[in-house]
């Protein structure tokens, strides 16, 4: 079974160029919507503005290379290992998430473009990653979303209470669980319940990418840009004004406990 290529068995009805153009709408959403939240949220303009400030109040001038050393520790410390967790279980669970996601969209583009139905069929390797990546998906987050959310674990709010910013996590899990049935539908020779779980999987992919502008879809563009903005602010010497950090109160029997997810 995760050696099929569940794309080289779609339906008669749907030909590859359906499937092609498909994939290409979804990354026209993705840039769409960023775009639309950037304007809508002005985040952009926030974002320049501030690095103008910290250019102008900078006490010393960050050379080529050590930026670069900087760019290329924003990298693996923020993108590669979410350095900004500073729950380890928290993290695991965005890592397992987010490699799957990695996978799962870039295995979903090759299998797409270049083995459709008509030609050869996938090296074992592709299929195996494309299930792999569902599958780290549903681990992650579905771990996140049922043991590890700041307002269950803290709060002691209900799991299945849903809010907007809860949509990108929920249609993403939805979109990689329907995937791993629809694949395991095919694998059995089940037609009529590959067709449903298809297209539900459709359904929950659509919603995925083309809600980027009201779920925390473009975030994973901001942080990176933001994180590596810091470092160069530390590195020029510009300290934000912002207030000192208040002190924690001393702890008391019967003060409220305090959240262990950040």
């Amino acid at each position: 079974m995760f050696t099929l290529n569940p794309f080289a068995h779609l339906p008669a009805a749907i030909p590859p160029i359906a499937m092609r153009s498909y994939v290409i709408a979804m990354v026209v959403l993705v840039v769409g919507g960023t775009l639309i939240d950037l304007m809508h949220k002005r985040s952009a303009q926030y974002f320049f503005r501030q690095r103008r400030a910290a250019r102008s109040a900078a006490t010393r001038r960050v050379p080529g290379v050590e930026a670069a050393g900087l760019a290329l520790q924003t990298l693996v410390v923020t993108g590669m290992a979410a350095g900004e967790f500073c729950n380890p279980w928290r993290r695991l669970a965005h890592l397992l998430s987010m490699y799957g996601f990695l996978l799962y969209v870039l295995s979903t583009a090759i299998l797409v473009f270049a083995y459709p139905p008509a030609a050869a069929p996938a090296p074992p390797i592709l299929p195996a990653l494309w299930y792999l990546g569902a599958a780290l998906i549903c681990l992650g987050g579905y771990w996140f979303w049922l043991f590890l959310r700041v307002d269950v674990a803290a709060e002691g709010r209900s799991r299945w209470r849903v809010v907007r910013a809860d949509l990108f996590i929920l249609t993403l899990l939805a979109s990689a669980t329907f995937a791993l049935i629809w694949a395991g539908t095919q694998a059995v020779h089940d037609g009529i319940a590959a067709n449903v779980f298809f297209a539900l999987y459709l359904l929950a992919t659509t919603i995925l990418f083309g809600s980027v502008p009201w779920s925390k879809f473009a975030h994973m563009f901001y942080k990176p840009a933001a994180a590596f903005e810091r470092r160069i602010e530390q590195a020029n010497g510009y300290r934000r004004n912002l207030p000192a950090p208040a002190a924690r109160p001393a702890t008391l029997g019967s003060a409220r406990r305090q959240p262990r997810n950040y």
